[in-house]
């Protein structure tokens, strides 16, 4: 059984002041929730879809391969965008969702052949896990990327110009300064802090390429920049253990595992004064996190809507070019910075989008 420790993760979560996070569930949904069912069968014959005829006079299915552990605010800017495209749901499209959260790569590509079995004409992959996940189930279906890192150097486009085969949609990528640029932002925040601990999911393609620029940027800033990979819980507790003994900040990078697990993570290190900071801004928003820098989240996915309406009305993917974010939001957290004993520089409230308080 799980021990209660607040310095440990457990099966069922990150415990912190003695008591046990609950995981979230890994919920197959058709809709909003029912439970889930991993689908193990066979090959599959995947099968090309006249979309633009396909979307007349009946309901196209849609289907959605999920980062986190179930609907969010992206979700629901997905949605949005579809609606003010003209698609109803119920009437013109149905969505089907997938989660990944907790996945690994077989389950998730089985769960992306099974949303084709289910009759999805197009599916729309959030994250680098599931644009991976939903290439190995076909060839033939077009993809829509919700978001995605390094889309070329992952192997999913061909250029961003020109993505050829049946992938389009949206990058997360403005380039490989990015992450120097955060770290930055950490520096004037936490000018104490003198080491950082980047956290990530190695089965995420296309974040390995950051860390020259991310390591370069930090011997600038004084920093000691330390990358460690989590593929699973323990994982995760043992980077987060020796964080809190090097007393070192966390940068959460992305992947379907951190996601599902920010607000813990957040928590974790909240409780022990460790600064952390994210490329997701719902982890600031929602989770506790100190500092964001990053896409408009929901606009990104609004976005995404529009690569699938056109595809619906007859756009190949292969001649609609990847999309680059052009703003970028910083988002503080002010309630976690004062429980850190962190003095915010004014200049830098001022040029917050956000402030949480």
């Amino acid at each position: 059984m799980a021990r209660r420790d607040s310095n440990r993760i457990c099966a069922a979560g990150i415990a912190t002041d003695g008591r046990l996070l609950t995981t979230p569930r890994r919920a197959i949904v058709s809709g909003d929730m029912i439970s889930r069912r991993l689908f193990l069968a066979g090959s599959v014959t995947l099968f090309a879809v006249p979309l633009a005829a396909e979307a007349q006079g009946r309901i196209v299915k849609i289907g959605y391969l999920g980062a986190s552990a179930g609907p969010s605010s992206t979700t629901r800017a997905f949605r949005e965008g579809l609606r003010e495209g003209g698609w109803v749901e119920g009437q013109s499209i149905a969505i089907e969702y997938r989660w990944l959260a907790g996945s690994n790569m077989q389950e998730a590509a089985a769960l992306a052949k099974e949303l084709i079995e289910h009759g999805a004409v197009i599916l729309v992959a959030s994250g680098n896990k599931a644009v991976q996940s939903a290439k190995r189930a076909t060839t033939s279906v077009p993809i829509v990327m919700a978001y995605s890192n390094d889309p070329v150097g992952s192997g999913f486009v061909t250029s961003l110009a020109r993505p050829g085969q049946n992938v389009t949609g949206l990058t997360w990528d403005a380039g490989l300064e990015i992450g120097g640029k955060r770290l930055e932002l950490l520096r004037q925040v936490a000018p104490g802090v003198s080491r950082v601990m980047n956290i990530w999911d190695p089965g995420d393609p296309g974040l390995a390429r950051y860390w020259p620029g991310v390591t370069r940027s930090a011997e600038g800033l004084g920093l000691l920049a330390e990358s460690t990979e989590v593929r699973s819980l323990d994982d995760l507790q043992n980077a987060l253990t020796t964080a809190r003994q090097t007393r070192a900040a966390v940068f959460i990078w992305a992947g379907a595992l951190l996601n599902t697990h920010s607000k813990a993570i957040c928590d974790f290190a909240l409780k022990h004064r460790l600064p952390t900071l994210s490329p997701n801004n719902s982890h600031v928003v929602q989770d506790g996190c100190l500092i964001g820098y990053a896409p408009h989240a929901e606009d990104i996915f609004r976005r995404a809507a529009i690569y699938v309406d056109k595809i619906l009305r007859g756009a190949k993917p292969a001649d609609l070019p990847i999309e680059q974010p052009s703003k970028f939001e910083l988002v503080i957290n002010l309630k976690t910075a004062k429980a850190l004993g962190l003095t915010i520089p004014p200049s830098l409230l001022l040029r917050a989008d956000q402030v949480i308080e």
